[in-house]
């Protein structure tokens, strides 16, 4: 097997074992540009599939934008965090963070469908959906936050407060890239 490439049991098991805080799970993934670019490839995939749906019902030009703002959000955090791993001199371990951070976007769609079923009973005793959905965005919320903040400190190898504001810029940025151009078209009147 060539250095970095990692077959798929691997990035099963690492995504597995980060989701449980587990360190060394960040070792199952690639450290090439291939091994990033393969995971990219099913983030970008599933989005360009709408997008071509999305073209029959709402048209090309929503279709298209709606992808280009996705990709522009699946791609932001990669640009941020590694011009912070550049400035942090953390440059040689930034492709396989990057790598383990798109892979580990997984976790949070399964976890999302595993608090569903707790939330379900929830409201059939009930909870209001309002108050089951803000459980769920908050549960969600926190987790993918510890979850990038773990990935930040045990893939690139930054203290604690780098990996927060490693977390804090990369959300932002993605919030700026996703919200900045809807508020600049925004018009009241």
């Amino acid at each position: 097997m060539s250095h970095g490439v990692v077959p798929r049991k691997s990035i099963l098991v690492g995504i597995l074992r980060i989701a449980y805080g587990r360190a060394d799970g960040v070792g199952c993934f690639g450290s090439t540009p291939q091994a990033f670019l393969s995971s990219l490839a099913p983030l970008v995939a599933f989005p360009l599939v709408g997008s071509v749906l999305a073209m029959f019902t709402e048209g090309p030009r929503r279709a298209l934008t709606g992808l280009a703002m996705t990709l522009c959000a699946l791609l932001t955090p990669a640009v941020i965090s590694y011009e912070l791993a550049r400035v942090w001199q953390r440059v040689d371990a930034w492709v396989r963070f990057a790598t383990a951070f798109n892979w580990c976007e997984w976790i949070l769609p399964v976890l999302a469908c595993l608090l569903m079923v707790p939330l379900s009973v929830a409201i059939s005793a009930g909870m209001t959906e309002t108050a089951a959905s803000l459980v769920l965005v908050s549960c969600l919320g926190v987790y993918g936050l510890w979850l990038h903040w773990f990935l930040a400190r045990k893939a690139l190898g930054l203290s604690a407060f780098r990996a927060v504001v490693l977390v804090f810029l990369v959300n932002l940025g993605t919030a700026v890239v996703v919200m900045g151009p809807r508020l600049l078209a925004y018009d009241p009147g």
